[in-house]
């Protein structure tokens, strides 16, 4: 089973033979969460756990949650908060789909992050691999990005936040989909490099409130001979968050 190592070897990370990885967008992702000790957060489509776990690694007394729709991946990342020594109490994870979890009961979390599906069902070529075909559009689901920010604001309490990475081209959508659920929107694109345009964007907002949006400075991934930007380095190290 491959593993890989992150937040310069904080932690062990059980990976996928197949689907998405651990990737930059897991490490940004966790790295712009605004989430504070004593907390709950979600992680909505956990995959096997690495953005949840970033996050926890840097605040002691988070309290984890995880879910993802596939079997495998869940107990991978089960597997993962054992190998980081995260207890039972500390990180728990739940195979389901977003739009059933928790559907009946008061919204429990504080924040949530999350990296959804990049394009809506049937918008698509389909993978040849399952779970890729699922990780980038729910495939078979007719599930949408709309739908899934539905979801996401149904979990988080009054005034809690989700962060959100995705697709650049995808920004105006998830506005649009935000309507009036979520407010004080920050966008903050990822640029790979200067003078080059965002292929991807973290976006985070906060549950029912009315504050204008504003667009951040972003992160320079990348300089000109293709190295990370010190900037880049420090939050992969772990040594740096995105404010």
């Amino acid at each position: 089973m491959p593993e890989i190592y992150v937040l310069d070897k904080k932690l062990r990370l059980l990976q996928p033979e197949q689907g998405f990885r651990t990737s930059l967008d897991t490490i940004m992702l966790a790295a712009a969460c605004p989430a504070k000790n004593g907390d709950h957060l979600l992680d909505a489509g956990c995959g096997v756990g690495a953005a949840g776990f970033c996050v926890a690694q840097r605040l002691d007394t988070l309290k984890l949650t995880g879910v993802d729709v596939d079997a495998e991946f869940i107990e991978m990342a089960r597997k993962n908060a054992e190998i980081n020594n995260f207890s039972e109490g500390r990180a728990a994870f739940h195979c389901a789909d977003i739009d059933q979890f928790r559907r009946q009961d008061t919204p429990i979390f504080d924040h949530i992050i999350s990296n959804p599906p990049y394009l809506n069902a049937g918008e698509y070529l389909n993978s040849p691999h399952e779970k890729k075909a699922i990780a980038i559009g729910h495939e078979g689901s007719g599930f949408t990005l709309e739908g899934w920010i539905r979801a996401l604001h149904r979990l988080v309490k009054p005034k809690g936040g989700v962060t959100i990475i995705h697709r650049a081209d995808y920004t105006d959508q998830i506005i649009k989909a935000f309507g009036h659920r979520f407010g004080a929107v920050e966008i903050i694109p990822l640029w790979p490099k200067q003078g080059r345009q965002a292929k991807r964007v973290i976006i985070r907002a906060l549950k029912d409130r009315k504050d204008p949006c504003k667009i951040l400075s972003g992160v320079l991934l990348h300089k000109d001979d293709d190295t990370y930007s010190d900037i880049a380095e420090d939050i992969l190290r772990g040594r740096a968050i995105i404010a």
